[in-house]
């Protein structure tokens, strides 16, 4: 299936489930976990004050839609959330994210890296944060100067600060588990 036969397919369970379109195949997304949900919310509700305050046209988006340049006719994958500064329209998928967010599940690691992997050929991509649901723990990728990626990921933990220079933000990792049973 293409990205647009994607778009506009209309599966019987779509009001169930969320999908992503893979190499060209739809894939069913298993509901989220409560620690989970709470650290997209919370990490959502921060990013969007943020943002807001700071007077940028920037916004955060849940669950965006996006397509990686690799594969792009046959590849809609499905973040957490993502941070563009592209006007607001109707298309069905996010345009120019420059921040890419992704909450790592014991039951999703393989297909959340995976995803990671296509995120970093999107051109607007500046950096890619990924959190752990089971501690206190994140790996940032953030894009050089010169357009490159890290061989390795920047490692937060606990009391580390996390700085998102894409959006200008800085605050404590732990405070995206503030709603969570995580570290406690």
């Amino acid at each position: 299936m293409t990205v647009d036969e994607f778009l506009a397919w209309e599966p019987d369970d779509r009001e169930v489930r969320r999908w992503a379109l893979i190499d060209g195949l739809p894939v069913a997304m298993a509901p989220s976990s409560e620690t989970h949900g709470a650290i997209q919310a919370e990490l959502a509700r921060l990013i969007g004050n943020h943002l807001a305050d700071g007077g940028t046209r920037c916004r955060v988006i849940t669950e965006p839609g996006v397509v990686p340049r690799v594969r792009a006719d046959w590849n809609v994958r499905v973040p957490d959330l993502a941070v563009t500064c592209a006007p607001p329209s109707h298309a069905a998928t996010v345009a120019d994210p420059v921040l890419i967010v992704e909450i790592l599940s014991p039951s999703n690691e393989a297909a959340t890296r995976a995803n990671i992997w296509a995120y970093v050929s999107i051109p607007s991509v500046r950096e890619i944060l990924t959190l752990r649901s089971t501690r206190i723990e994140a790996e940032l990728l953030r894009r050089d100067a010169d357009g490159n990626w890290p061989a390795d990921p920047l490692l937060l933990r606990g009391e580390d600060m996390l700085v998102l220079e894409s959006i200008d933000l800085t605050l404590p990792l732990a405070a995206a588990y503030r709603t969570t049973a995580v570290g406690t």
